[in-house]
C-alpha cells in the first residue's frame, strides 16, 4: 500500500506557492509532497554569446540541493569545486523543458535564469522543479509585459513534467523516494497543456519494460499533468 494510501493514479499533495521570494521577478515554493523546491526566475539585461544580434533571448536553470535536504548532511558542490553529472542533466532538463514553450524572440537579447534550490527531497525533485519553474517564468514574464520589455505574447503553452513508475509489477504515478528506490521502471514524464511531449526519461531499474508498460506510463503522466497545470492556471490566475 502506498502511503497515505494513495491511489495508483493519485498525486501527492502539491502546492505551489507563487511570489515566495521578495526580491526576484518570478518565484514559486513548490512541494510535491515531502519533495519542496524553492524556484526563483532572474531577468538578465544580456543573452549568451551565441545568440547576440540576433535579437533573441534564452531561458536557462541552474539547480542545487541544500545539505541537508536530505537524511544526511551532503557537501555543497561549490566547496567541491564542480558540478555533479546529476546536477548538469537536471538542470539541463528545466533549461530545455521551459523553453519548449517560450517564444524567444519576444523576450529580445535577455536573458530569464531559473534557480531551483531543493530546500527538502523525497523524490521527485527534477520534476517539482519544472512545474514550479513554469510558475516562476510566468511571473517573470508578467513583470517584462508590465514594464514594457515584452509587448508580445511569449509564454506559447503550460508545461509542467511529473514522475511515474512500476513498482512492484504495478504502474504508479508520482513516486516518492521509497517508491522510486526499489521501482523496476523510472519514468519522467515533461508535457504541455495541450498534451504535446516535451521529454521522457525512461529506465528499465530491472527487467525491460515493453510499449504496454510504456502506455501506462504515459496514460498516468497525462492525468497527473492535467491536474499539474490545472493547479498552474489556478495559482497563476491564467
Amino acid at each position: 500500500m502506498r502511503q497515505l494510501s494513495r491511489a495508483p493514479d493519485q498525486l501527492r499533495q502539491i502546492s505551489l506557492e507563487p511570489g515566495f521570494a521578495k526580491h526576484a521577478e518570478g518565484s514559486c515554493l513548490v512541494k510535491f509532497g515531502d519533495t519542496h523546491v524553492l524556484v526563483t526566475a532572474s531577468l538578465e539585461d544580456s543573452t549568451p554569446g551565441f545568440l547576440r544580434g540576433s535579437g533573441k533571448g534564452w531561458v536557462t536553470a541552474e539547480y542545487g540541493m541544500l545539505p541537508r535536504s536530505t537524511h544526511e548532511r551532503m557537501r555543497r558542490e561549490a566547496a567541491q569545486g564542480k558540478q555533479s553529472g546529476r546536477t548538469q542533466e537536471i538542470q539541463r532538463l528545466v533549461g530545455r523543458s521551459l523553453r519548449a514553450v517560450v517564444d524567444l524572440a519576444a523576450l529580445g537579447e535577455r536573458q530569464i535564469a531559473i534557480d531551483c534550490d531543493v530546500l527538502q527531497a523525497d523524490g521527485g525533485t527534477r520534476t517539482a522543479s519544472v512545474t514550479g519553474g513554469y510558475v516562476a517564468l510566468h511571473q517573470c514574464i508578467a513583470f517584462m509585459k508590465k514594464t514594457g520589455m515584452v509587448t508580445k505574447p511569449a509564454l506559447k503553452d503550460h508545461v509542467a513534467a511529473v514522475s511515474c513508475g512500476i513498482v512492484r509489477g504495478e504502474a504508479l504515478l508520482d513516486l516518492d523516494y521509497s517508491e522510486d528506490s526499489t521501482a523496476e521502471t523510472d519514468a519522467n514524464f515533461v508535457l504541455t497543456g495541450a498534451g504535446g511531449l516535451v521529454e521522457i526519461q525512461a529506465t528499465a531499474e530491472g527487467a525491460p519494460f515493453d510499449d504496454d508498460e510504456l502506455a501506462a506510463l504515459l496514460r498516468l503522466a497525462r492525468k497527473g499533468i492535467g491536474e499539474l497545470v490545472a493547479l498552474q492556471k489556478s495559482v497563476l490566475g491564467a
